[in-house]
C-alpha cells in the first residue's frame, strides 16, 4: 500500500515536473525568437521612415492621400493616421506616389509627387504639405507645387518630377528629385537626379543642377534608363546621394551611389560628385532592391537601411518593405552587403528589445 502510494506520489510529480520544464522550454523559445523578426516586413513601395523623439514615422500614399504610421519599433507599425486626403480636382488629385516626412526648422513637411491624369504618367508634379501642429500625425495644409524647372520664378517651365526629398547642409537647405531634361509627351522618358536651393521648405529659390544621368554601363541597358528615388546619406564627414536605377518594375532595379568630393565642396557643381555603382542589387532570392531609406536602431548605435523588392520576376510593381542593418567601409562610403532572403533570421535592432521589456 505504502509502496502504491509513493509510486503515485513520484509519477504525479514527475508530471508535474515535466509540465514545469516543457512550459519553461516554451517561453525559453519564444524569448529567443522574439530577439530575431525576418523580412518582409510588410506590403509596399517608396518606404519613407524618419525617427524623432524615440518613435520611428512611416509615411505612404494610401487610400487617396497620405497616411503615417509611427511605432517604437523599426519592425513593425503601431498606430496608422490618414493626415491629408488629395483633392476631387486640381493637379495633385491622382497618383500619388512616394511621400516623404521631414522635420524642417522645428516644422514637419511632407513632399510627394502626383498628378491629375493617367496613364500615360506625362503630369507628375512634386508637392508639399506642412503641419498645422507639433504633432506629426496631425492637420497639414497644401503649401502647393514646387517650381522644378529650370526656372524655378516662372511657374509655366516647370517641368515633371518625382521622389523630391530635402536635407540641410551647411545651413542651407536643398531639395534633391528625380525629373525629365524637358517636358515630354510619354512617360516613357529618361530621368535624371536634380539639386537646387531652397528659401525656405516650400519654395526652390534657385536654379536646378543635373547631378547624374544614367550612363554608366550598370544603370543603363534595359527598356527606359532612369535615376530616381535619391535619398540624402550624411556623416560627419561626407554627403551621399543614394538613388535607384534601371526599371523600378523590373527585378534588375538596383542602388547607386553619388559621393561628394569634399564637405566644402559646393553641391551645386556636378564635378564635385563621384558616381559608383551599383552598391545595392538583387539576387535570385531578394529582386529589384530599390528606392531606400535610412535610420538608425531605437539606442542609435547601428544605421539601417529600409528599401522595398519585387515580389516576383514578372514586369511589374508588386512588392513588400524589408529593412537591414549597415556597416561602413574604411574609406568612409556605406557597406550594404546582401539583402538577405525573405525568413531568414536576423537579429532586432539595438534596443528594441529593452524597449519591448519595459513597455510590454
Amino acid at each position: 500500500m505504502k509502496t502504491n502510494v509513493h509510486n503515485y506520489i513520484v509519477l504525479v510529480f514527475s508530471i508535474i515536473l515535466c509540465l514545469c520544464t516543457s512550459c519553461g522550454n516554451k517561453e525559453n523559445k519564444d524569448f529567443t525568437d522574439n530577439t530575431v523578426f525576418t523580412n518582409p516586413l510588410f506590403d509596399g513601395a517608396d518606404p519613407w521612415v524618419i525617427k524623432n523623439d524615440s518613435i520611428y514615422y512611416w509615411c505612404a500614399s494610401a487610400n487617396g492621400g497620405i497616411e503615417i504610421s509611427c511605432s517604437r519599433y523599426l519592425t513593425k507599425k503601431e498606430e496608422t493616421r490618414k493626415v491629408w486626403s488629395a483633392p476631387s480636382t486640381g493637379w495633385n488629385s491622382k497618383n500619388l506616389w512616394a511621400p516623404e516626412l521631414h522635420l524642417v526648422d522645428g516644422k514637419w513637411y511632407i513632399y510627394y509627387a502626383g498628378g491629375f491624369e493617367g496613364p500615360p504618367f506625362i503630369h507628375q508634379k512634386s508637392g508639399v504639405l506642412e503641419s498645422v501642429t507639433d504633432d506629426p500625425m496631425g492637420e497639414y495644409i497644401d503649401k502647393g507645387m514646387l517650381q522644378t524647372g529650370n526656372d524655378p520664378f516662372d511657374p509655366t517651365t516647370n517641368v515633371w518630377a518625382i521622389d523630391l526629398t530635402v536635407f540641410k547642409h551647411k545651413g542651407q537647405l536643398f531639395a534633391v528629385w528625380s525629373g525629365w531634361t524637358k517636358p515630354e509627351d510619354t512617360d516613357k522618358t529618361s530621368q535624371n537626379i536634380y539639386i537646387a536651393p531652397m528659401s525656405n521648405p516650400y519654395t526652390i529659390s534657385g536654379q536646378r543642377v543635373e547631378l547624374s544621368r544614367p550612363e554608366e554601363s550598370w544603370e543603363t541597358g534595359g527598356p527606359l534608363d532612369l535615376n530616381e528615388g535619391p535619398e540624402v546619406l550624411q556623416t560627419e564627414k561626407d554627403v551621399f546621394i543614394i538613388y535607384s536605377c534601371r526599371e523600378s518594375w523590373l527585378k534588375e532595379y538596383r542602388l547607386a551611389q553619388l559621393r561628394l568630393v569634399h564637405r566644402d565642396s559646393s553641391l551645386l557643381d556636378k564635378k564635385n560628385w563621384i558616381k559608383s555603382g551599383p552598391v545595392f542589387q538583387g539576387t535570385d532570392e531578394v529582386l529589384g532592391t530599390g528606392h531606400a531609406s535610412f535610420t538608425v536602431s531605437p539606442d542609435g548605435k547601428e544605421n539601417w537601411i529600409v528599401y522595398h523588392s519585387k515580389k516576383s520576376v514578372e514586369p511589374g510593381w508588386n512588392r513588400d518593405i524589408r529593412i537591414q542593418k549597415f556597416n561602413w567601409r574604411p574609406d568612409g562610403s556605406p557597406d550594404f552587403g546582401i539583402p538577405i532572403p525573405a525568413g531568414v533570421p536576423i537579429v532586432r535592432p539595438s534596443g528594441e528589445i529593452t524597449i519591448e521589456t519595459l513597455h510590454d
